[in-house]
Protein backbone atom coordinates (compact mmCIF):
# COMPACT_ATOMS: atom_id res chain seq x y z
CA UNK A 1 0.00 0.00 0.00
CA UNK A 2 1.33 3.43 -1.05
CA UNK A 3 0.90 6.29 1.41
CA UNK A 4 0.67 9.88 0.17
CA UNK A 5 0.64 13.06 2.23
CA UNK A 6 -1.29 16.06 0.90
CA UNK A 7 0.47 18.87 2.75
CA UNK A 8 -1.36 21.87 1.22
CA UNK A 9 -4.97 22.56 0.29
CA UNK A 10 -5.67 20.68 -2.94
CA UNK A 11 -8.70 21.00 -5.19
CA UNK A 12 -11.25 18.21 -4.77
CA UNK A 13 -10.51 16.98 -8.29
CA UNK A 14 -6.97 16.09 -7.21
CA UNK A 15 -8.18 14.27 -4.11
CA UNK A 16 -10.62 12.31 -6.31
CA UNK A 17 -7.69 11.04 -8.39
CA UNK A 18 -6.08 9.70 -5.22
CA UNK A 19 -9.36 8.18 -3.99
CA UNK A 20 -9.85 6.32 -7.26
CA UNK A 21 -6.29 4.94 -7.44
CA UNK A 22 -5.76 1.32 -6.42
CA UNK A 23 -3.34 0.68 -3.60
CA UNK A 24 -3.23 4.28 -2.38
CA UNK A 25 -3.88 5.69 1.07
CA UNK A 26 -3.64 9.44 1.60
CA UNK A 27 -3.85 11.91 4.45
CA UNK A 28 -4.60 15.61 4.18
CA UNK A 29 -2.52 17.49 6.77
CA UNK A 30 -2.23 21.16 5.93
CA UNK A 31 -0.45 23.90 7.84
CA UNK A 32 2.15 21.62 9.42
CA UNK A 33 4.98 23.42 11.20
CA UNK A 34 8.48 22.57 9.90
CA UNK A 35 9.26 20.41 12.93
CA UNK A 36 5.98 18.54 12.64
CA UNK A 37 6.49 18.08 8.90
CA UNK A 38 9.98 16.74 9.56
CA UNK A 39 8.59 14.19 12.02
CA UNK A 40 5.79 13.15 9.65
CA UNK A 41 7.16 13.17 6.11
CA UNK A 42 9.27 10.02 6.43
CA UNK A 43 6.17 7.89 6.95
CA UNK A 44 4.93 8.57 3.41
CA UNK A 45 5.97 7.37 -0.03
CA UNK A 46 4.91 10.62 -1.66
CA UNK A 47 3.96 14.17 -0.75
CA UNK A 48 1.88 16.67 -2.74
CA UNK A 49 2.41 20.37 -2.04
CA UNK A 50 1.32 23.74 -3.39
CA UNK A 51 3.43 26.78 -2.47
CA UNK A 52 2.83 27.08 1.28
CA UNK A 53 4.71 23.98 2.46
CA UNK A 54 8.49 24.35 2.35
CA UNK A 55 10.41 21.14 1.70
CA UNK A 56 13.81 22.37 2.84
CA UNK A 57 17.04 20.40 3.04
CA UNK A 58 16.44 20.07 6.77
CA UNK A 59 12.98 18.58 6.24
CA UNK A 60 14.17 16.29 3.46
CA UNK A 61 17.01 15.06 5.66
CA UNK A 62 14.29 13.15 7.51
CA UNK A 63 12.74 11.85 4.28
CA UNK A 64 12.60 8.25 5.49
CA UNK A 65 10.81 6.21 2.81
CA UNK A 66 9.76 9.27 0.79
CA UNK A 67 10.22 8.59 -2.92
CA UNK A 68 8.47 11.43 -4.73
CA UNK A 69 7.30 15.03 -4.40
CA UNK A 70 4.61 16.50 -6.65
CA UNK A 71 4.22 20.28 -6.78
CA UNK A 72 0.73 21.33 -7.86
CA UNK A 73 2.00 24.28 -9.89
CA UNK A 74 4.96 25.26 -12.02
CA UNK A 75 7.55 26.75 -9.68
CA UNK A 76 9.43 24.52 -7.25
CA UNK A 77 11.07 27.29 -5.23
CA UNK A 78 9.60 25.77 -2.08
CA UNK A 79 11.32 22.42 -2.72
CA UNK A 80 15.06 21.97 -2.24
CA UNK A 81 15.60 20.01 -5.45
CA UNK A 82 19.29 19.42 -4.79
CA UNK A 83 18.52 17.88 -1.41
CA UNK A 84 15.74 15.83 -2.97
CA UNK A 85 18.05 14.53 -5.68
CA UNK A 86 20.73 13.67 -3.16
CA UNK A 87 18.11 11.69 -1.22
CA UNK A 88 16.91 9.89 -4.37
CA UNK A 89 13.54 11.67 -4.34
CA UNK A 90 11.82 12.44 -7.63
CA UNK A 91 10.42 15.97 -7.85
CA UNK A 92 7.59 16.64 -10.32
CA UNK A 93 5.55 19.73 -11.21
CA UNK A 94 2.59 20.59 -13.46
CA UNK A 95 3.92 22.88 -16.20
CA UNK A 96 1.03 22.57 -18.65
CA UNK A 97 -1.96 23.08 -16.38
CA UNK A 98 -1.93 26.89 -16.26
CA UNK A 99 -1.14 27.56 -19.94
CA UNK A 100 -4.64 28.58 -21.01
CA UNK A 101 -5.38 30.64 -17.90
CA UNK A 102 -2.14 32.62 -18.21
CA UNK A 103 -2.63 33.14 -21.95
CA UNK A 104 -6.18 34.39 -21.34
CA UNK A 105 -4.99 36.72 -18.59
CA UNK A 106 -2.45 38.17 -21.02
CA UNK A 107 -5.15 38.84 -23.61
CA UNK A 108 -7.40 40.29 -20.91
CA UNK A 109 -4.74 42.84 -19.92
CA UNK A 110 -4.17 43.64 -23.58
CA UNK A 111 -7.87 44.34 -24.08
CA UNK A 112 -8.16 46.33 -20.86
CA UNK A 113 -5.28 48.51 -21.97
CA UNK A 114 -6.59 49.05 -25.48
CA UNK A 115 -10.02 50.23 -24.27
CA UNK A 116 -9.14 52.01 -20.98
CA UNK A 117 -11.46 49.59 -19.20
CA UNK A 118 -10.23 50.20 -15.65
CA UNK A 119 -10.20 54.01 -15.88
CA UNK A 120 -13.60 54.05 -17.58
CA UNK A 121 -15.04 51.77 -14.89
CA UNK A 122 -13.70 53.97 -12.09
CA UNK A 123 -15.02 57.10 -13.83
CA UNK A 124 -18.51 55.68 -14.21
CA UNK A 125 -18.63 54.41 -10.63
CA UNK A 126 -17.67 57.87 -9.40
CA UNK A 127 -20.84 59.26 -11.00
CA UNK A 128 -19.49 60.51 -14.34
CA UNK A 129 -20.62 59.68 -17.88
CA UNK A 130 -17.56 60.80 -19.81
CA UNK A 131 -17.51 58.78 -23.03
CA UNK A 132 -15.26 61.21 -24.90
CA UNK A 133 -12.44 60.76 -22.38
CA UNK A 134 -12.06 57.08 -23.25
CA UNK A 135 -11.31 56.67 -26.94
CA UNK A 136 -9.67 53.28 -27.24
CA UNK A 137 -7.82 51.36 -29.92
CA UNK A 138 -9.07 48.19 -31.59
CA UNK A 139 -6.82 45.13 -31.66
CA UNK A 140 -7.61 43.98 -35.21
CA UNK A 141 -4.93 45.14 -37.60
CA UNK A 142 -2.44 45.94 -34.81
CA UNK A 143 0.95 44.23 -34.47
CA UNK A 144 1.43 41.94 -31.46
CA UNK A 145 4.99 40.95 -30.60
CA UNK A 146 5.47 37.77 -28.54
CA UNK A 147 8.80 37.21 -26.82
CA UNK A 148 9.18 33.51 -26.03
CA UNK A 149 7.26 30.98 -28.13
CA UNK A 150 6.94 28.21 -25.59
CA UNK A 151 3.60 26.81 -24.40
CA UNK A 152 2.13 30.06 -23.09
CA UNK A 153 3.68 32.32 -25.71
CA UNK A 154 2.34 30.14 -28.51
CA UNK A 155 -1.11 30.11 -26.88
CA UNK A 156 -1.09 33.92 -26.73
CA UNK A 157 0.04 34.09 -30.36
CA UNK A 158 -2.87 31.89 -31.47
CA UNK A 159 -5.33 34.10 -29.64
CA UNK A 160 -3.80 37.19 -31.20
CA UNK A 161 -4.23 35.66 -34.64
CA UNK A 162 -7.84 34.90 -33.78
CA UNK A 163 -8.33 38.59 -33.03
CA UNK A 164 -7.06 39.39 -36.55
CA UNK A 165 -3.83 40.88 -35.27
CA UNK A 166 -0.49 40.67 -37.05
CA UNK A 167 1.60 38.49 -34.73
CA UNK A 168 5.41 38.44 -34.80
CA UNK A 169 7.80 36.61 -32.50
CA UNK A 170 11.27 36.54 -30.98
CA UNK A 171 12.89 33.57 -29.25
CA UNK A 172 16.66 32.96 -29.46
CA UNK A 173 16.12 29.22 -28.85
CA UNK A 174 13.49 28.88 -31.57
CA UNK A 175 15.52 28.36 -34.74
CA UNK A 176 12.77 28.11 -37.35
CA UNK A 177 11.86 31.15 -39.44
CA UNK A 178 8.20 30.91 -38.45
CA UNK A 179 6.19 29.58 -35.52
CA UNK A 180 2.59 28.53 -34.83
CA UNK A 181 2.16 26.54 -38.03
CA UNK A 182 3.98 29.11 -40.13
CA UNK A 183 1.66 31.97 -39.17
CA UNK A 184 4.09 33.88 -36.93
CA UNK A 185 7.29 35.22 -38.54
CA UNK A 186 10.25 35.04 -36.18
CA UNK A 187 12.72 37.88 -35.73
CA UNK A 188 16.38 37.39 -34.89
CA UNK A 189 16.82 41.01 -33.78
CA UNK A 190 14.85 41.89 -30.64
CA UNK A 191 15.21 45.66 -31.10
CA UNK A 192 13.90 45.46 -34.66
CA UNK A 193 10.87 43.46 -33.53
CA UNK A 194 10.02 45.84 -30.68
CA UNK A 195 10.10 48.78 -33.09
CA UNK A 196 7.22 47.24 -35.09
CA UNK A 197 4.92 46.42 -32.19
CA UNK A 198 1.71 48.05 -31.01
CA UNK A 199 1.46 45.43 -28.26
CA UNK A 200 4.34 43.45 -26.76
CA UNK A 201 4.08 40.51 -24.37
CA UNK A 202 6.88 38.52 -22.72
CA UNK A 203 6.72 34.79 -22.00
CA UNK A 204 10.27 33.76 -21.20
CA UNK A 205 11.78 32.35 -18.03
CA UNK A 206 13.74 34.83 -15.96
CA UNK A 207 17.45 34.13 -16.29
CA UNK A 208 20.60 36.21 -16.25
CA UNK A 209 20.15 36.71 -19.99
CA UNK A 210 16.46 37.66 -19.91
CA UNK A 211 16.51 39.90 -16.82
CA UNK A 212 15.96 43.44 -18.07
CA UNK A 213 15.85 42.30 -21.70
CA UNK A 214 13.26 45.02 -22.36
CA UNK A 215 14.95 48.16 -21.11
CA UNK A 216 15.74 51.74 -21.98
CA UNK A 217 17.37 50.82 -25.31
CA UNK A 218 14.37 48.85 -26.58
CA UNK A 219 11.78 51.33 -25.24
CA UNK A 220 13.58 54.18 -27.04
CA UNK A 221 12.90 52.40 -30.34
CA UNK A 222 9.21 51.72 -29.57
CA UNK A 223 6.19 53.35 -31.15
CA UNK A 224 4.27 55.84 -28.96
CA UNK A 225 1.34 53.45 -29.35
CA UNK A 226 3.18 50.54 -27.70
CA UNK A 227 1.45 48.77 -24.83
CA UNK A 228 3.51 46.17 -22.92
CA UNK A 229 2.15 43.15 -21.04
CA UNK A 230 4.05 40.95 -18.58
CA UNK A 231 2.41 37.83 -17.15
CA UNK A 232 5.67 35.85 -17.03
CA UNK A 233 8.17 36.91 -14.35
CA UNK A 234 8.91 40.24 -12.75
CA UNK A 235 12.20 41.77 -13.82
CA UNK A 236 12.21 40.63 -17.42
CA UNK A 237 11.14 44.20 -18.18
CA UNK A 238 13.32 46.85 -16.56
CA UNK A 239 10.75 48.43 -14.23
CA UNK A 240 12.64 51.71 -13.81
CA UNK A 241 12.99 52.20 -17.56
CA UNK A 242 9.35 51.19 -18.07
CA UNK A 243 8.06 53.65 -15.47
CA UNK A 244 10.04 56.49 -17.07
CA UNK A 245 8.83 55.64 -20.58
CA UNK A 246 5.21 55.53 -19.36
CA UNK A 247 5.49 58.74 -17.37
CA UNK A 248 7.13 60.58 -20.27
CA UNK A 249 4.53 59.38 -22.77
CA UNK A 250 7.13 57.46 -24.80
CA UNK A 251 4.80 54.45 -24.82
CA UNK A 252 1.06 54.19 -24.30
CA UNK A 253 0.60 51.77 -21.44
CA UNK A 254 1.51 48.61 -19.57
CA UNK A 255 -0.42 45.63 -18.21
CA UNK A 256 1.47 43.95 -15.37
CA UNK A 257 0.63 40.77 -13.48
CA UNK A 258 4.12 40.16 -12.07
CA UNK A 259 6.72 42.34 -10.41
CA UNK A 260 10.37 42.18 -9.36
CA UNK A 261 9.22 42.21 -5.73
CA UNK A 262 5.87 40.69 -4.83
CA UNK A 263 4.02 42.44 -3.38
CA UNK A 264 5.68 45.49 -5.00
CA UNK A 265 7.71 47.57 -2.59
CA UNK A 266 7.91 50.54 -4.98
CA UNK A 267 4.53 51.90 -6.06
CA UNK A 268 5.86 54.05 -8.92
CA UNK A 269 4.44 51.78 -11.62
CA UNK A 270 1.23 51.01 -9.76
CA UNK A 271 0.37 54.69 -9.36
CA UNK A 272 0.74 55.56 -13.05
CA UNK A 273 -2.65 56.13 -14.77
CA UNK A 274 -1.60 54.19 -17.89
CA UNK A 275 -0.79 51.00 -15.98
CA UNK A 276 -3.30 48.18 -15.46
CA UNK A 277 -2.05 45.75 -12.83
CA UNK A 278 -3.13 42.56 -11.07
CA UNK A 279 -1.55 40.64 -8.14
CA UNK A 280 -0.03 37.65 -10.02
CA UNK A 281 -3.35 36.18 -11.12
CA UNK A 282 -2.21 34.42 -14.30
CA UNK A 283 -2.99 30.95 -12.97
CA UNK A 284 -5.71 31.98 -10.52
CA UNK A 285 -8.72 30.41 -12.18
CA UNK A 286 -10.87 27.58 -10.88
CA UNK A 287 -10.02 25.59 -13.99
CA UNK A 288 -6.27 26.05 -13.59
CA UNK A 289 -6.37 25.19 -9.90
CA UNK A 290 -8.37 22.05 -10.67
CA UNK A 291 -5.97 21.12 -13.46
CA UNK A 292 -2.80 21.51 -11.36
CA UNK A 293 -4.38 19.39 -8.59
CA UNK A 294 -5.34 16.62 -11.01
CA UNK A 295 -1.98 16.69 -12.78
CA UNK A 296 -0.03 16.54 -9.51
CA UNK A 297 -2.07 13.60 -8.24
CA UNK A 298 -1.81 11.73 -11.54
CA UNK A 299 1.96 12.23 -11.69
CA UNK A 300 2.30 10.86 -8.19
CA UNK A 301 0.12 7.82 -8.84
CA UNK A 302 1.88 7.07 -12.13
CA UNK A 303 5.28 7.06 -10.47
CA UNK A 304 4.45 5.22 -7.27
CA UNK A 305 1.81 2.80 -8.54
CA UNK A 306 2.28 2.34 -12.27
CA UNK A 307 5.77 1.04 -12.75
CA UNK A 308 7.84 4.17 -12.16
CA UNK A 309 6.20 6.08 -15.00
CA UNK A 310 7.80 9.53 -14.83
CA UNK A 311 5.95 12.69 -15.89
CA UNK A 312 7.05 16.32 -15.56
CA UNK A 313 10.21 15.52 -13.60
CA UNK A 314 12.33 18.49 -12.55
CA UNK A 315 15.23 16.52 -11.09
CA UNK A 316 17.06 13.27 -11.77
CA UNK A 317 15.52 10.27 -10.00
CA UNK A 318 17.49 7.52 -8.30
CA UNK A 319 16.81 5.12 -11.18
CA UNK A 320 19.29 7.07 -13.31
CA UNK A 321 22.18 6.70 -10.89
CA UNK A 322 25.52 6.24 -12.70
CA UNK A 323 27.73 3.24 -11.97
CA UNK A 324 31.38 3.71 -11.04
CA UNK A 325 32.65 2.67 -14.50
CA UNK A 326 30.58 5.39 -16.18
CA UNK A 327 31.27 8.12 -13.61
CA UNK A 328 34.54 9.41 -15.21
CA UNK A 329 32.73 9.83 -18.55
CA UNK A 330 29.86 11.62 -16.83
CA UNK A 331 32.34 14.02 -15.22
CA UNK A 332 34.06 14.58 -18.57
CA UNK A 333 30.92 15.23 -20.58
CA UNK A 334 29.49 17.49 -17.88
CA UNK A 335 32.58 19.71 -17.95
CA UNK A 336 32.63 19.65 -21.75
CA UNK A 337 29.01 20.79 -21.90
CA UNK A 338 29.63 23.63 -19.44
CA UNK A 339 32.59 24.83 -21.47
CA UNK A 340 30.60 24.69 -24.70
CA UNK A 341 27.50 26.45 -23.33
CA UNK A 342 28.74 30.06 -23.79
CA UNK A 343 29.60 29.30 -27.43
CA UNK A 344 25.98 28.18 -28.01
CA UNK A 345 24.24 31.12 -26.35
CA UNK A 346 23.10 32.62 -29.67
CA UNK A 347 20.72 29.74 -30.21
CA UNK A 348 20.79 26.00 -30.71
CA UNK A 349 19.35 23.90 -33.53
CA UNK A 350 21.11 20.59 -33.00
CA UNK A 351 23.39 18.96 -30.44
CA UNK A 352 25.27 15.81 -31.42
CA UNK A 353 27.44 13.67 -29.18
CA UNK A 354 29.84 11.29 -30.92
CA UNK A 355 31.40 8.39 -29.01
CA UNK A 356 34.58 6.77 -30.32
CA UNK A 357 36.09 3.58 -28.97
CA UNK A 358 34.85 1.28 -26.17
CA UNK A 359 32.80 4.05 -24.56
CA UNK A 360 30.48 3.81 -27.56
CA UNK A 361 29.44 0.32 -26.47
CA UNK A 362 27.94 1.66 -23.25
CA UNK A 363 24.39 2.84 -22.66
CA UNK A 364 25.20 6.48 -23.34
CA UNK A 365 21.72 7.96 -22.97
CA UNK A 366 22.50 9.53 -19.60
CA UNK A 367 25.77 10.95 -20.96
CA UNK A 368 24.12 12.50 -24.02
CA UNK A 369 21.32 14.02 -21.99
CA UNK A 370 23.84 15.35 -19.46
CA UNK A 371 25.68 17.11 -22.29
CA UNK A 372 22.41 18.69 -23.44
CA UNK A 373 21.55 19.80 -19.90
CA UNK A 374 24.89 21.56 -19.44
CA UNK A 375 24.75 23.28 -22.84
CA UNK A 376 21.13 24.43 -22.52
CA UNK A 377 20.81 25.19 -18.80
CA UNK A 378 22.17 28.77 -18.84
CA UNK A 379 19.25 29.80 -21.06
CA UNK A 380 16.51 28.40 -18.82
CA UNK A 381 15.41 29.33 -15.32
CA UNK A 382 13.65 25.99 -14.88
CA UNK A 383 15.86 23.18 -13.63
CA UNK A 384 16.88 21.00 -16.57
CA UNK A 385 17.91 17.42 -15.93
CA UNK A 386 18.46 14.15 -17.72
CA UNK A 387 14.74 13.42 -17.54
CA UNK A 388 13.16 16.62 -18.81
CA UNK A 389 15.83 17.93 -21.18
CA UNK A 390 14.53 15.87 -24.09
CA UNK A 391 11.02 17.32 -23.81
CA UNK A 392 12.36 20.85 -23.39
CA UNK A 393 14.51 20.38 -26.49
CA UNK A 394 11.56 19.02 -28.48
CA UNK A 395 9.38 21.95 -27.42
CA UNK A 396 12.06 24.35 -28.69
CA UNK A 397 12.76 22.49 -31.93
CA UNK A 398 16.24 21.43 -30.78
CA UNK A 399 17.47 18.07 -32.05
CA UNK A 400 19.57 15.94 -29.70
CA UNK A 401 21.45 13.15 -31.46
CA UNK A 402 24.30 10.73 -30.86
CA UNK A 403 26.58 8.63 -33.01
CA UNK A 404 29.23 6.07 -32.24
CA UNK A 405 32.14 4.23 -33.76
CA UNK A 406 34.40 1.58 -32.28
CA UNK A 407 37.49 3.19 -33.81
CA UNK A 408 38.97 6.08 -31.85
CA UNK A 409 41.19 8.44 -33.90
CA UNK A 410 43.82 8.88 -31.16
CA UNK A 411 42.56 7.87 -27.75
CA UNK A 412 40.60 4.79 -26.74
CA UNK A 413 37.61 6.58 -25.24
CA UNK A 414 36.96 9.85 -27.02
CA UNK A 415 33.82 12.00 -26.94
CA UNK A 416 32.90 14.95 -29.16
CA UNK A 417 30.03 17.37 -28.57
CA UNK A 418 28.99 19.49 -31.55
CA UNK A 419 26.39 22.25 -31.37
CA UNK A 420 24.84 23.79 -34.47
CA UNK A 421 23.19 27.18 -34.13
CA UNK A 422 21.47 29.51 -36.58
CA UNK A 423 24.74 31.01 -37.76
CA UNK A 424 27.63 28.98 -36.33
CA UNK A 425 28.87 25.54 -35.35
CA UNK A 426 31.07 24.81 -32.33
CA UNK A 427 32.60 21.65 -30.95
CA UNK A 428 34.60 20.31 -28.05
CA UNK A 429 36.49 17.01 -27.78
CA UNK A 430 37.53 15.09 -24.69
CA UNK A 431 38.66 11.69 -23.50
CA UNK A 432 39.14 9.62 -20.36
CA UNK A 433 42.75 8.44 -20.20
CA UNK A 434 44.04 5.24 -18.67
CA UNK A 435 44.49 6.98 -15.32
CA UNK A 436 40.71 7.44 -15.21
CA UNK A 437 41.02 11.22 -15.40
CA UNK A 438 39.22 13.29 -18.05
CA UNK A 439 41.04 15.54 -20.51
CA UNK A 440 39.93 18.30 -22.89
CA UNK A 441 41.51 17.58 -26.30
CA UNK A 442 40.16 20.32 -28.57
CA UNK A 443 37.83 23.31 -28.72
CA UNK A 444 36.59 24.34 -32.17
CA UNK A 445 39.49 22.42 -33.71
CA UNK A 446 42.19 24.00 -31.52
CA UNK A 447 44.16 20.97 -30.31
CA UNK A 448 45.22 20.83 -26.65
CA UNK A 449 45.39 18.58 -23.63
CA UNK A 450 44.16 19.85 -20.28
CA UNK A 451 42.47 18.39 -17.22
CA UNK A 452 39.08 20.08 -16.70
CA UNK A 453 39.44 21.25 -13.10
CA UNK A 454 38.34 24.27 -11.13
CA UNK A 455 36.60 27.18 -12.79
CA UNK A 456 37.40 27.33 -16.51
CA UNK A 457 37.49 30.21 -18.99
CA UNK A 458 37.86 30.13 -22.79
CA UNK A 459 39.45 33.07 -24.61
CA UNK A 460 39.89 33.41 -28.38
CA UNK A 461 42.50 35.97 -29.42
CA UNK A 462 44.86 37.16 -32.14
CA UNK A 463 48.15 35.30 -31.93
CA UNK A 464 50.40 38.23 -31.04
CA UNK A 465 52.88 39.16 -28.30
CA UNK A 466 51.56 40.43 -24.98
CA UNK A 467 48.21 38.67 -24.83
CA UNK A 468 49.21 36.19 -22.10
CA UNK A 469 50.61 39.02 -20.00
CA UNK A 470 47.48 41.12 -20.52
CA UNK A 471 45.24 38.28 -19.37
CA UNK A 472 47.44 37.55 -16.35
CA UNK A 473 47.67 41.20 -15.29
CA UNK A 474 43.94 41.83 -15.72
CA UNK A 475 42.91 38.80 -13.70
CA UNK A 476 45.67 39.35 -11.15
CA UNK A 477 44.50 42.90 -10.52
CA UNK A 478 41.15 41.43 -9.47
CA UNK A 479 42.57 38.62 -7.29
CA UNK A 480 41.75 35.88 -9.80
CA UNK A 481 44.50 33.29 -9.59
CA UNK A 482 45.17 31.25 -12.73
CA UNK A 483 45.83 27.64 -11.74
CA UNK A 484 46.48 26.20 -15.20
CA UNK A 485 46.60 27.38 -18.79
CA UNK A 486 46.96 25.89 -22.23
CA UNK A 487 47.18 27.65 -25.58
CA UNK A 488 46.54 26.33 -29.07
CA UNK A 489 47.12 28.19 -32.34
CA UNK A 490 45.66 28.08 -35.83
CA UNK A 491 47.20 30.53 -38.26
CA UNK A 492 47.03 34.01 -36.74
CA UNK A 493 44.39 33.05 -34.13
CA UNK A 494 44.75 31.28 -30.79
CA UNK A 495 42.52 29.67 -28.18
CA UNK A 496 43.44 30.02 -24.52
CA UNK A 497 41.89 27.69 -21.93
CA UNK A 498 42.35 28.72 -18.30
CA UNK A 499 41.40 27.24 -14.97
CA UNK A 500 41.23 29.37 -11.85
CA UNK A 501 41.40 28.46 -8.16
CA UNK A 502 38.15 30.24 -7.33
CA UNK A 503 35.14 31.40 -9.33
CA UNK A 504 36.13 34.56 -11.25
CA UNK A 505 34.51 37.63 -9.73
CA UNK A 506 32.22 39.74 -11.94
CA UNK A 507 34.59 42.71 -11.75
CA UNK A 508 37.47 40.69 -13.16
CA UNK A 509 35.38 39.27 -15.98
CA UNK A 510 34.06 42.73 -16.79
CA UNK A 511 37.60 44.10 -16.86
CA UNK A 512 38.65 41.32 -19.22
CA UNK A 513 35.66 41.98 -21.48
CA UNK A 514 36.49 45.68 -21.48
CA UNK A 515 39.77 44.89 -23.18
CA UNK A 516 37.74 44.29 -26.34
CA UNK A 517 38.76 41.76 -29.01
CA UNK A 518 42.22 40.44 -28.20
Amino acid sequence: MVRILVADKLADAGLKVLEDADGVEFDVKTGLKPDDLKKTIGDYDGVIVRSATKLTADVLAAAGKLQAVARAGVGVDNVDCEAATAAGILVMNTPDANTISTAEHTVMLMMALSRDVVAACESLKSGKWDRKAFVGAQLAGKTLGVIGLGRIGSAVARRGLGLEMRVIGYDPFFTEKTAVDGRVPMFTDLDAMVAECDFLTVHTPKTEKTAGMIGEKQLAKAKPSLRIINCARGGIIDETALAKALADGKIAGAGLDVFSAEPPEDRTLLDLPNVVCTPHLGAQTAEAQRAVAEDAARCMVAYLCEGRVIANAVNAPRSLAVDEATRPFLELISRMGKLLAPLAEQGLKKLTVTYRGPVGKRDTGVLTRTAAVQVMQPSFDARLNVINVGKVADDRGIEIAESRTEKAPVFANQITIEVVGPESTHSIEGAVFGDGLPRILAIDGYRMEMKPAGEMIILFNDDRPGVIGLVGMTFGAHDINIADMTISRQGDRACMLLSTDTPPNPEGLAAMAAQGPI
